[in-house]
């Protein structure tokens, strides 16, 4: 991964907390980091026989890689779909292909495609590695009976705007496609399944993790229709349809583990704000509400801890210098039509609220090095950050209102831009705060 230097020249809180902030950021990503992952996970696994390995989704690449690793000549054939940008080169006995997201698009067919020619024939004496992170809802696709791609990115598109989480996301895609749901397993006929997972699902749902291509949908007709219903979604004839169709429920053999998630994601950035003199406490790693509302939330968090000193905390309440950490995935309800992604809007939204405030910095970053349809992997801020918005000649809450957050947070220089990882566990946003007479230069 290579990280970014925002450091911020101009007013703001000393250059310090921000190279701390950036820190953070490079150690906890580097510590999900999947090929080391994949590696333990065949060690304690160990495959027999010259298997085939499927890799889907953002960190399939690096995934890929480390499989490639340890099985050597043993590897049969080997196939990686991942997204636009996110491989790293030729893999030596795989196909790569590279894929729409969030929004499916071709490629994602034409990966499906080649991902069932492979398996169309196996035997129970054959074996399957799967290799599965997030993003593989959009990039491995084959649209089921009846149903076309364009529908399928008609009603993405709808549920993206809506505001909808991920799981009601994949409970719709699972019914729509002939690979997700446990499909793709069922397409593997007898033979074994060892399927390694890089979690960027709350509660690490198998079923919804890239839509579960080897794991039975454990959502209902009724619930999908509801889901319909709630945000009002325009479908065809067909769609309905399909959505009223069952889900396989049982799949072959297959055994899953679950090699990185975002509970390690924020145990490592507790560690490394330890290690720069913040005491870390973890609020949740299931953060799962609006962006700009988690933003607003972390925002007069900053404030009561920046005047919070030491003789007036008690207990165990966290006094300066302390950091808080969140992980999760929050939603964005699109209203405008300006650009950005989650992580961008919380942390413009936590500007508005730090506005003025002194000694705090607060980030959020997707782990995946790509916060939405954006260059960016999300935003740091400050007290000064909204001031530098306006000073630029960005009103910092109509770019709010019109979720426009890439442009403000780059007109104050507070994107944190990492390029793509190699890795998706979920997001994880990070609150520093140091004592108002703080000296850190």
């Amino acid at each position: 991964m290579k990280a970014a230097d925002q450091s911020v020249s101009r007013k703001g809180p000393p250059t310090g907390m921000k190279q701390d902030a950036h820190a953070i950021i490079t150690a906890s990503i580097q510590a999900v980091l999947p090929e080391a992952a994949v590696k333990k996970a065949l060690k304690s696994h160990p495959l027999t026989g010259s298997p085939m390995v499927i890799a889907l989704g953002k960190a399939a690449w690096s995934m890929a890689h480390a499989a490639q690793e340890i099985l050597g000549d043993r590897l049969t054939r080997g196939l990686v779909i991942t997204k636009y940008g996110h491989s790293r080169g030729p893999l030596t006995g795989f196909q790569i292909i590279e894929a729409g997201h969030p929004v499916p698009d071709e490629n994602a067919v034409r990966g499906a495609a080649a991902a069932l020619e492979m398996v169309s024939e196996l035997t129970a004496e054959d074996q399957v590695l799967l290799l599965i992170s997030g993003g593989g809802s959009s990039l491995f696709e084959m649209p089921a009976a009846g149903v076309t791609l364009n529908d399928i990115q008609m009603i993405t598109g709808q549920l993206l705007a809506s505001g909808a989480s991920i799981g009601e996301i994949n409970t719709i895609r699972k019914r729509l496609s002939a690979v997700k749901g446990g499909r793709f397993a069922a397409a593997c006929g007898a033979a074994p399944i060892l399927a390694i997972v890089l979690s960027d699902v709350l509660g690490d749902r198998l079923d919804v993790i890239a839509s579960g291509p080897a794991h039975p949908d454990s959502s209902t007709t009724q619930e999908a229709l509801a889901i319909i219903h709630r945000y009002d979604l325009q479908i065809n004839e067909s769609v309905h349809q399909a959505l009223a169709m069952k889900t396989p429920a049982i799949t072959t053999r297959c055994e899953t583990i679950i090699a990185g998630n975002v509970t390690g994601l924020c145990a490592a950035a507790a560690e490394a704000c330890l290690q720069r003199g913040y005491e870390p406490q973890i609020l949740t790693t299931t953060l799962d509400c609006e962006a700009r509302e988690a933003g607003r939330v972390m925002a007069a968090m900053a404030r009561e801890l920046a005047e919070r000193q030491s003789d007036q905390a008690g207990g165990h309440r966290p006094k300066p210098p302390c950091a808080i950490i969140m992980g999760g995935e929050t939603v964005v309800h699109l209203m405008g039509n300006g650009q950005g992604g989650r992580n961008q809007e919380l942390a413009l939204a936590a500007a508005l609220g730090m506005e003025g405030l002194a000694n705090a910095v607060l980030f959020s970053v997707g782990s995946d090095g790509t916060d939405g349809p954006t260059d960016a992997a999300g935003g740091m801020v400050d007290g000064e950050s909204a001031c530098r918005m306006r000073a630029a000649g960005i009103d910092p809450e109509n770019a709010l209102q019109c979720n426009d957050a890439y442009h403000a947070l780059k007109s104050s220089d507070d994107l944190v831009i990492t390029g793509p990882t190699g890795t998706n566990v979920n997001d994880v946003a990070v609150l520093l705060v140091k004592p108002l007479n703080s000296t850190d230069h």
